[in-house]
């Protein structure tokens, strides 16, 4: 089975040579130190980065460690997985190219890890979940996530007695109550395809099963079903945002938001430091969009967004986890969190930005579900075709085509798939 996984994932990957053949990247400098390299896919927290590879080297004899935060960085490590020019270390994403991943067997079994210990479960059921099939072993240590929601103007809320909505009937209603005060409720910015997904991913955790598309891919149910809700009650948001909402990009959105011209955003929490550069002053917390009618079935919207994985061919395990022990000290994830607004995956007593008190409830409890983009191939567009979707309006036109697309770009994940349950039965 796993030799069939590898020619179905390799024609994806478009990484083929590179997944059948491994060789060495641990290496050692002139000084005789074992030298460790991370390629982490982060550009914007680069500077933090290299503090910590400073602050490392400073203090570690035996090991040298490098760490690369480039441009584009997904696009570099798949180049240099074909070229078999392999980190020790890398840092990505909790989404679709950790799937791949980890089923082109390229990252390490990192079970032995001590530190694991202290990770959040929620944070390693989602890693676990984006397996394409079930796999034995753990593949990531998760560092950090990002949650999103609704962003909101706390001073505007509390200047005219605005209550936080906790169900779908309590958002359409202060929505209208916002309007009728002459007051934008919401800001888009949907000229940016990607900004799309924001409001899409947040109803979508209450409105759809969290492993929608595995259910497709086993063929137990269609997008058709389980998107229809969502779609209906995007199309219903779009009442309370700006006349054109496809004239503004992402950063227009965020600097319209700073400017108080409207109440509410709905974005994830990483927009924090694009709204906040604009105005340092504005007051700003956070919900968990209430997409559900019942006020019990919202979840928050929480994705990984950067975690640390040992490659395969490390020659230096040892050296890696030494590495991974001072990158997850609790001084330096808190570090992490104040530069990046950033939601911790350890346990522990760490400060959360202000900005998440009002999902800080659905944190502690780990009420939390994965974003459904994370399991969409990049190559379907799904942004793009959202976008389209809300130019058109045209629900049954837009599901069809999902469903459409998700069988032409996931063929060979399919069979996968239902050839691994033909062989385990109904496996989660």
């Amino acid at each position: 089975m796993k030799g069939k996984r590898k020619k179905y994932l390799g024609a994806a990957l478009c990484l083929i040579a590179a997944f059948f053949m491994l060789s060495g990247c641990t290496a050692s400098d002139n000084s005789g130190k074992i030298e460790i390299e991370i390629v982490q896919y982060k550009p914007e927290a680069a500077n933090y980065f290299t503090t910590v590879q400073d602050e490392f080297n400073a203090t570690h004899d035996n090991i040298r460690l490098k760490i690369s935060s480039p441009n584009d960085a997904m696009t570099i490590l798949k180049t240099r997985f074909i070229r078999e020019d392999y980190p020790d270390i890398i840092g990505i994403g909790g989404d679709i190219n950790y799937s791949y991943f980890v089923d082109a067997e390229i990252l390490a079994d990192v079970s032995d890890y001590e530190g694991l210990n202290q990770i959040k479960q929620a944070y390693r059921d989602i890693d676990e979940a984006l397996e394409l099939v079930p796999v034995d072993g753990t593949f990531a240590v998760p560092y950090v996530a990002n949650a999103a929601g609704v962003l909101y103007n706390r001073d505007m809320f509390e200047e005219h007695g605005w209550q936080i909505p906790t169900n779908w009937d309590e958002l359409n209603a202060l929505c209208a109550q916002i309007q009728s005060e002459g007051i934008l409720p919401f800001y888009f910015g949907f000229k940016d395809t990607w900004t799309c997904l924001a409001p899409w991913n947040a109803m979508a955790v209450d409105l759809a099963p969290a492993d929608t598309a595995k259910q497709v891919n086993k063929g137990q149910t269609t997008f058709a079903k389980e998107y229809r809700e969502v779609s209906e009650k995007y199309l219903e948001l779009l009442q309370y945002g700006p006349e054109d909402p496809f004239a503004f990009a992402y950063n227009d959105a965020c600097t319209a938001f700073a400017r108080g011209e409207s109440a509410m955003y709905p974005i994830g929490s990483y927009a924090a430091p694009q709204i906040l550069s604009v105005n340092p002053e504005l007051n700003i917390d956070s919900f968990v969009m209430p997409a559900s009618d019942d006020s019990n079935g919202n979840t928050l919207n929480s994705g990984i967004d950067l975690q640390f994985c040992v490659m395969a061919d490390c020659k230096n395990k040892e050296a890696a986890y030494e590495v991974l022990d001072f990158l997850y000290a609790d001084e330096n994830i808190q570090k992490y969190i104040d530069a990046q607004t950033a939601i911790p995956c350890k346990e522990g007593d760490f400060t959360l930005p202000s900005i998440l008190d009002g999902m800080s409830d659905f944190i502690a409890e780990g009420n939390m579900t994965d974003y459904q983009d994370h399991y969409y191939p990049s190559e379907m567009a799904v942004d793009a075709q959202i976008q389209t979707f809300l130019l058109q309006k045209d629900v049954d036109a837009f599901l069809t085509k999902f469903d459409t697309d998700w069988q032409r770009y996931n063929r060979d994940i399919i069979r996968m798939v239902q050839e691994y349950e033909k062989q385990h039965g109904n496996a989660n």
